[in-house]
């Protein structure tokens, strides 16, 4: 993870911030600390997921509509657990089918016009050896979705004016330059992952966690999920040390948008 010369340190509280992810759970693995500390603070947190996510599983007799609805529900309890509004919007692409396509960008563009963020979050396209063809291409569809969501003569049949936020912050960054220090919001982030409980499995190799409800606690005594937790907290300290603070989660930050 290269580091930029001079990262800069927390942006001031913007009034409005939406983060824009590939899947259900891709935006509390990337900012979900950022988006508490803002939310508690009184910035109005909206979250927009691109896919279905009907693919997020290793058991082959799921059926896919299920996990659909499923993903859906712990998304928006997700939500709740960072402050941030639980109405979320799912675009509902296919999952591992998702395109940086015109219309695409178009919906993209068309939430951003409605939410009017000061910041925007997401994933960053840029990042060098990526995988998942999702995480890329809804990385192009934040940079290109803010492009057509400021300029009036892009989609002008939208029914939103045009909106241009101040501020854009990469997660997943391939370089990053910037930091937000995140303090208690650690916790937040962590009780909004344990809400993706269709995901222990694949995503957090928490395999032993029985039926017991999704919060920090009752998992408190399961080896997996304390090496889960131990896991998301190393990489917040390895974020915060580059910026001189306990823990945090770092960006590649682009601003004159």
């Amino acid at each position: 993870m290269p580091v930029a010369t001079g990262a800069s340190l927390d942006l001031p509280l913007p009034a409005r911030a939406l983060a824009i992810g590939a899947h259900p759970d891709d935006i509390e693995f990337g900012c979900g600390a950022t988006l508490a500390k803002w939310a508690a603070n009184g910035c109005a947190a909206f979250l927009l997921v691109c896919t279905d996510g009907s693919k997020g599983t290793w058991d082959p007799a799921q059926d896919p509509a299920e996990l659909v609805a499923t993903r859906r529900n712990e998304q928006r309890a997700a939500a709740r657990a960072l402050g941030a509004s639980d109405d979320v919007t799912f675009l509902g692409w296919p999952d591992g089918e998702l395109e940086a396509g015109v219309r695409q960008r178009f919906e993209v563009a068309a939430w951003i016009r409605r939410r009017r963020p000061d910041v925007v979050l997401g994933h960053d396209p840029w990042k060098r050896h990526r995988l998942h063809p999702d995480h890329r291409n809804a990385g192009w569809l934040v940079t290109d979705g803010i492009v057509a969501a400021r300029d009036p003569l892009f989609f002008p049949e939208l029914d939103a004016p045009c909106h241009r936020p101040d501020t854009l912050l990469l997660f997943e960054a391939d370089e990053v330059d910037h930091v937000e220090a995140i303090g208690n919001s650690a916790e937040a982030k962590l009780a909004a992952l344990l809400q993706h409980r269709s995901q222990f499995r694949s995503t957090m190799g928490i395999t032993s966690a029985g039926s017991a409800p999704a919060t920090t606690t009752s998992l408190d005594a399961d080896p997996e999920s304390l090496e889960f937790r131990a896991r998301v907290l190393r990489r917040l300290a390895e974020h915060g040390a580059l910026a001189g603070v306990p823990l945090g989660e770092g960006f590649h930050r682009i601003q004159g948008l």
